[in-house]
């Protein structure tokens, strides 16, 4: 199996347990759980193909949904087990991010050959999946959170774009944009790392406007 294969078999359960752990915070019932495991697990692989114009992923492999399903049942009879189960859907998270920074730049630059678009599906697809989530489950939006969230997987995807550009193995190009990824995911976790806020004054309503 190869680490492309690996990253997205991992990227594609991992996010499945965060979808799995937002249903379990709002109570839902198994099919919830089934629902927000899967809408996270491939949503943004899924909108990776559309844009890319390939076969959709998991319609080629069914064995994705099946990953979702697991983990979606698994997270239903354990979530009660952890304490505080936002701050593991957060690092959960950053793994799969990272996983997927690397998986959507690799398809990408395969599909396209253009470093732009690799880097540009690295990023849709490490965010999207995670975005969908807490817009369905009504969770504060990691998009929206202070520390760096976008741009952990835009490095990841651009780490692998780069490595794959001069040549590097295809294993190399993984690790190094997985490692790159969470690197700069889990910092911002962990010591608040982020951009200055915009600061000047915000626009004023339609209403305020004579």
């Amino acid at each position: 199996m190869n680490p492309i294969l690996l990253l997205d078999y991992a990227g594609v359960a991992v996010f499945a347990a965060t979808g799995a752990l937002a249903a379990s915070r709002k109570q839902l019932d198994i099919i919830g759980f089934l629902f927000l495991a899967s809408v996270t697990g491939i949503g943004g692989g899924t909108f990776r193909d559309l844009i890319l114009g390939a076969p959709v992923f998991w319609v080629r492999n069914p064995d994705y949904v099946l990953i979702c399903a697991v983990i979606a049942v698994l997270i239903f009879f354990t979530a009660h087990l952890v304490e505080s189960r936002y701050k593991l859907l957060l690092w959960l998270d950053a793994l799969g991010l990272s996983a997927y920074s690397a998986m959507g730049a690799a398809k990408g630059m395969a599909i396209t050959g253009s470093p732009t678009v690799a880097v540009v599906t690295g990023m849709l697809t490490a965010t999207l999946g995670g975005i969908l989530r807490d817009l369905l489950a009504g969770e504060p939006s990691v998009l929206l959170r202070p520390e760096i969230y976008v741009t952990a997987a835009m490095a990841g995807a651009a780490v692998f774009t780069l490595a794959d550009v001069v040549g590097a193995p295809l294993p190399v190009s993984a690790l190094a944009a997985f490692a790159t990824a969470f690197i700069v995911r889990a910092g911002a976790l962990k010591f608040g790392w982020a951009f200055p806020a915009y600061k000047s004054r915000p626009g004023r309503r339609p209403e305020d406007i004579p």
